[in-house]
């Protein structure tokens, strides 16, 4: 891969208001992580949403700071091209700007990030402004706030009415004066996200917030269709996975009951007496490749 192929944080900052429009998802572990970057997904984030998605909780508080670089980490292994961006988790920001800096900073040692996200507008701008100043770049993140799932009464869209509207703005202006080098949309009318997009310099990222915005970010279950009776009105199934790994468990179950599997051409024979044995075939999911230190031309 050339340098100038990886998605990097000034590459995206170019991309606002002349596209091409950018391309999240999210990941959390390095089979899906490869498989969406060779898919040319431009950002893969590692969300606090793999409590709900990964872990089986109702709402993401229960994550961590490890929990993400655990997973972080996994991505790193498999990523190539897409950029890493993990979410500072429930209280590892909210505290005070020091602690911010502390957590962001383990992140991108211990997790493999290239970038945090962290939830919040006027309330952490001076947060965002010191983890800028550490040179760790910031994504921000409006409106629908997940970790105040509690405070707003549920998952519910933020932003309706004058008032609302013009919070959401001065928290994503707020976010852009501190430093932030892109800001997610979340949950919000389609119209507000137009709004903020033409108001702000950096680009926009939305998610249930319209087509307005600069890129879009889904969860990858989602849009893989990994849930058959969750489907949120955001989101748009590209895939039926779900089914198709409940039909091939089925499959294999059948099989393996049945005594078909495994047939002759899934099995070994005894080979010569003192064979250092036939290789199985199996090898690492991800190609480790050495990183490239030094500057590049460009």
């Amino acid at each position: 891969m050339k340098p100038a192929d990886k998605v990097t944080v000034p590459s995206l900052r170019a991309r606002k208001g002349v596209g091409p429009k950018i391309a999240m998802v999210t990941a959390y572990d390095a089979t899906l992580a490869r498989l969406l970057d060779e898919g040319g997904a431009d950002i893969l984030l590692i969300g606090d949403s793999l409590g709900m998605v990964v872990q089986g909780h109702g709402n993401t508080l229960a994550v961590t700071v490890d929990d993400i670089c655990y997973h972080g980490r996994a991505v790193a292994r498999a990523a190539r091209r897409a950029h890493l961006v993990g979410d500072m988790p429930f209280m590892s920001f909210q505290v005070s700007p020091e602690k911010a800096l502390e957590n962001a900073g383990a992140m991108l040692k211990h997790g493999g990030f290239e970038a945090v996200k962290l939830e919040g507008g006027l309330v952490v701008a001076e947060h965002v402004h010191r983890i800028v100043q550490a040179g760790i770049p910031v994504m921000g993140h409006v409106g629908l706030l997940p970790q105040s799932v509690h405070a707003m009464g549920g998952f519910r869209v933020q932003g309706k009415g004058e008032d609302a509207a013009a919070s959401v703005l001065a928290d994503a202006k707020a976010l852009e004066q501190a430093g932030a080098y892109s800001i997610v949309l979340e949950g919000l009318p389609a119209p507000v996200a137009q709004r903020i997009t033409e108001a702000v310099g950096i680009p926009t990222i939305g998610i249930g917030a319209g087509p307005h915005c600069d890129g879009q970010v889904l969860v990858c279950y989602d849009f893989l269709g990994m849930y058959r009776d969750v489907q949120p009105k955001f989101v748009k199934r590209y895939a039926e996975l779900g089914d198709l790994v409940i039909d091939a468990t089925r499959r294999y179950v059948g099989e393996v009951q049945a005594g078909t599997f495994p047939g002759v051409a899934h099995s070994f024979g005894m080979g010569k007496a003192h064979s250092t044995g036939e290789p199985t075939g199996a090898k690492p999911v991800v190609a480790s490749e050495p990183p490239a230190y030094g500057p590049t031309e460009d």
